[in-house]
């Protein structure tokens, strides 16, 4: 897997043009100058944690005795339920955070951006090539880039773009995360049954 397919792919997970609405309501009633100090905190939290388990996510897992077929496995569901809630909304608020409060590290930094999804799929990269160590953080630091750069100018993208079009490419993200999840559970299954 190349830098810019496993950045493309991490990206999707992240799903910064998705997540936009839910961070414009969370962040709403603080104030302005506020607002972009906690999105840069969330920001650089979210990257310590990915950073976190793409070098250390397999020892976890080894203490923890969990087999890799499980986490891609569990990566792939969680992923798969992520993707039909982008697909399919709810109705109601998908963070639980009451009217009024800053979020810390919950729900923004994990799991909006450090989600289950890209904390597996960071632990199956560092497992699964791990002669690559150098290519899977540049891809990390790639699609969180982008992610940043987006989330940090929400209230503009969601302005330039639209409510309409960014549901559209929510839908759309959920759509190809649907593909990525099934490849997860198929490539988990597989490991599984040829061990």
């Amino acid at each position: 897997m190349s830098v810019i397919t496993a950045a493309v792919m991490l990206f999707l997970i992240m799903d910064p043009v998705g997540n936009l609405p839910v961070f414009l309501s969370i962040l709403r009633h603080l104030p302005a100058e506020r607002r972009r100090k906690v999105m840069i905190r969330e920001l650089l939290i979210s990257l310590a944690v990915m950073l976190l388990f793409l070098f250390t996510g397999q020892e976890l897992l080894n203490l923890l005795n969990l087999k890799q077929e499980a986490v891609s496995i569990a990566g792939g569901i969680v992923l798969f339920l992520i993707a039909l809630r982008m697909i399919f909304p709810g109705q109601g608020g998908v963070t639980g955070l009451p009217e009024g409060e800053e979020p810390l590290i919950v729900p923004m930094a994990i799991p909006m951006i450090a989600g289950p999804s890209i904390l597996a799929a960071l632990v199956l990269l560092s497992h699964q090539y791990p002669d690559q160590m150098t290519d899977w953080v540049l891809a990390l630091l790639l699609s969180w880039g982008a992610s940043a750069v987006i989330l940090m100018f929400y209230e503009q993208v969601h302005k330039l773009l639209g409510e309409r079009v960014l549901t559209a490419m929510e839908r759309l993200m959920g759509m190809l995360l649907v593909m990525i999840s099934v490849q997860m559970l198929l490539d988990g299954a597989v490991q599984y049954l040829h061990r």
